[in-house]
């Protein structure tokens, strides 16, 4: 008895170490269930709603400063605090006792208009072969050999690895906020602070116009699907958004925008052209992203959905899908022929900066403030991989999209193989050239970041393939030209700079 007692007193310290360190840890395991029974919890969307349940609760109706989406905040906050302390017995009690809740639970729809109805059909008849080609592709390149992918993933990231600093260039005033190169990728587009819009011609980075047509500083810059391929008077090959709520259309032969499209009551951050080239989705502070009429400039579709300011978006290559990332730290896919959720993408813990769709049609990159991209698969509905990106946010995202197969490199290959004379071997090396051309769209893609940096990832393993330092503390945003040529990066001291394979002629 007095060894039990000795031993007691013995281990009375370290006991008392390890219940301290027991009743912490359980402190912070109850709140974490807390934080996610009230990310589950079903409150109210509507602002009145919600002053009202804040009332019922003996809570003040709004605090100084506070905006909607804080005051909702507040209200979940405040309720999962009481269903906490009354247990989870009380919690399904208040949620059965709610009208709101239940109500919040249901599907709902809002009455469209004609236009919207159109253009969804339109929407599903644009969508739905592209679709179709694209699966069959994929069938196809399904059956090619495990060695003939290893030789392809090996000299496609080989290229990838070499790529260099080949300039930089004073592109405005304040700071650059997104480039874009044109589809022929001759042209840049970047968007500034300043709120202009500048077409540069690269890689000689010479100013081609500059175009003035908002008030505040562009958020976001897209180019149409065809542009720079017809330049006729009155054609839209570009679009911005900016902070004076406005969305552009602009063609290529003059400063004056064509079309100005209002509808939005906040700042614009991200715009992108559908890729039919008809339509044009703009994501904005005001919690929503729209819809635009490329050829009437009217709003087709208002869509909420996200509780805090809408940063990003997005559309699939068939067109059937756009995705929009949000700084409540969520992602939507929407299905666009059916105005339905088709995924929420759930993962982040920070606001959402970038989001992009692979080539391949059912994987998604988001990148977030939590500093991680996360990669999403639309068949299994659930997150694949997430990549510790950078040590400061993520701020754009691209997948390297092929357009055209480039003539030229056809034609050296065919020369330095010297095969120009035998038309059998010269087909076989055209074959060759565009299988792995094929093969190269959607095989990596480009981040920044606000650690300075621009990194390159293969798109099958996930893995990174090369880090590019820039001459600023921030890059606020990246691109990929579509020849494969040459990466473009916008950065917070008012620079571009661009970047291409070391031994690859621009």
């Amino acid at each position: 008895m007095s060894e039990l007692t000795y031993d007691t007193l013995m281990d009375d310290g370290n006991y008392l170490g390890s219940e301290r360190a027991r009743m912490e840890n359980k402190v912070i395991l109850d709140e974490l269930e807390r934080k996610k029974k009230a990310r589950n919890m079903a409150v109210p969307t509507d602002d009145n709603r919600v002053k009202a349940r804040l009332r019922e609760i003996g809570e003040p109706i709004t605090l100084f400063g506070e905006r909607q989406a804080d005051r909702r905040d507040r209200l979940i906050y405040v309720l999962s605090q009481i269903n906490a302390a009354r247990g989870d017995d009380a919690m399904q009690v208040e949620e059965e006792s709610s009208e709101e809740s239940e109500d919040e639970q249901e599907e709902f729809y809002s009455l469209g208009s004609l236009e919207l109805l159109e253009a969804r059909r339109r929407l599903a008849e644009y969508s739905l072969p592209r679709a179709q080609k694209r699966v069959a592709q994929q069938r196809i390149d399904s059956k090619m050999s495990l060695g003939r992918i290893i030789d392809l993933r090996k000299k496609i990231f080989a290229e990838v690895k070499k790529y260099s600093n080949l300039g930089s260039q004073i592109g405005d005033e304040r700071p650059i906020s997104q480039v874009r190169f044109a589809p022929n990728s001759k042209i840049l587009a970047t968007g500034s602070w300043s709120g202009t819009v500048k077409l540069w011609s690269v890689p000689a980075c010479t100013t081609i116009r500059t175009l003035r047509g908002h008030g505040e500083r562009v958020g976001g810059v897209a180019w149409h699907p065809q542009a720079t391929l017809s330049q006729g008077e009155g054609l839209v090959n570009l679009a911005s958004g900016s902070g004076d709520m406005n969305v552009n259309l602009w063609s290529l032969n003059s400063d004056v925008p064509l079309s100005v499209m209002k509808g939005h009551a906040d700042r614009i951050c991200r715009v992108a052209f559908h890729p039919s080239g008809d339509y044009v989705a703009s994501a904005s502070f005001d919690t929503t992203w729209r819809l635009w009429d490329v050829a009437t400039s009217k709003e087709l579709l208002l869509q909420e959905g996200h509780s805090k300011e809408v940063y990003s978006v997005e559309f699939q290559d068939d067109g059937a899908l756009v995705a929009s990332g949000g700084l409540d730290a969520i992602g939507r896919v929407w299905d666009l022929r059916t105005g339905r959720t088709a995924m929420v993408l759930d993962g982040h813990v920070q606001a959402i900066f970038a989001i992009a769709f692979s080539p391949n049609g059912y994987q998604i990159a988001t990148g977030a403030g939590d500093d991680t991209i996360r990669i999403w698969d639309m068949r299994s509905l659930k997150a694949l991989y997430t990549i510790p990106a950078h040590l400061s946010n993520v701020s754009d995202i691209r997948f390297f999209r092929g357009g055209d197969l480039p003539t030229k490199q056809i034609a050296t290959d065919i020369t330095m193989n010297g095969t120009e004379e035998n038309p059998d071997e010269s087909h076989d090396v055209e074959t060759n050239i565009s299988e792995e051309w094929k093969y190269r769209s959607g095989s990596y893609f480009a981040s920044s970041g606000y650690d300075g940096f621009v990194k390159l990832w293969s798109a099958d393993d996930w893995q990174l393939l090369r880090t590019l330092a820039t001459d600023a503390g921030k890059v606020m945003s990246v691109d990929l030209s579509s020849d494969a040529q040459l990466l473009a990066s916008g950065t917070y001291n008012r620079n571009f700079q661009l970047f291409a394979p070391e031994d690859v002629p621009v």
